[in-house]
């Protein structure tokens, strides 16, 4: 597995923000919570319960990554591949179904589409499936680059996909901002040098996430009345 570099530390948001790179699942999109709820229903019809500490670790990682983790942790007997076709159907009903938007995620969308701000997208999800999400909930226009774990070779929490989000934009890593929910996702955007706002779904931000984050804030209307108000004060 490739090496990650440590956390740099990035406190300040940058002033102008030139681009801002959003996860999808649990930031925008309230699929986090329908993924963990299938995968705790899959784990008990199949006899193999999973753990809150287990379920809590899969938040944010992608599935060839998660594979890896279940299969080291629960050993050669767990149902690997029943585990993920029977999951699959109950989140991919949920999904069919319509999952809302994260509070706030149009509004802050088009906060930073009508201020001129580019905005991409970076997340763990497979390309077609990621798509197909954001077409689903209406967002799939707002973004000028969609980065997906299709895309890169080493997934989050590794700098790559943040990286190439930055360059495909065109921008310096350090003009960005990055918007996530999860762990992984916070690591993979700090260390690829970019200003992290985390706003929690499933886990709470740590002592982790709160010295390396610009920001930890309750939701993304709370990002965009942060943002108004510093443009107010800079009008001073």
């Amino acid at each position: 597995m490739a090496t990650i570099a440590p956390p740099l530390r990035t406190p300040v948001l940058p002033d102008p923000i030139r681009a801002v790179i959003f996860d999808m699942d649990g930031t925008l999109l309230e699929t986090e919570a329908a993924q963990h709820r299938a995968f705790e229903a899959t784990g008990a019809a199949l006899g193999w319960p999973l753990s809150h500490e287990i379920l809590d670790s899969m938040v944010g990682i992608s599935r060839d990554l998660n594979q890896v983790m279940l299969a080291n942790r629960l050993g050669p007997d767990f149902p690997l591949a029943q585990f993920y076709a029977d999951s699959d159907v109950l989140f991919e009903a949920a999904v069919d179904a319509g999952l809302p938007l994260r509070p706030g995620a149009r509004l802050i969308l088009d906060h930073f589409r009508d201020t001129g701000v580019s905005l991409a997208l970076c997340t763990s999800t497979q390309g077609g499936k990621a798509q197909a999400r954001l077409a689903q909930a209406g967002l799939l226009d707002y973004f000028d680059v969609v980065v997906t774990r299709s895309d890169v070779t080493h997934a989050k929490p590794h700098p790559e996909p943040y990286l190439l989000a930055a360059k495909r934009l065109g921008v310096d890593p350090a003009d960005c901002v990055a918007v996530e929910d999860s762990y992984a996702g916070v690591r993979s955007s700090v260390a690829a040098g970019i200003a992290t706002v985390m706003v929690p779904d499933l886990l709470p931000a740590t002592e982790e996430q709160t010295l390396v984050a610009a920001k930890v804030l309750p939701s993304l209307s709370d990002l965009r009345d942060l943002l108004l108000a510093r443009t107010e004060n800079s009008e001073l």
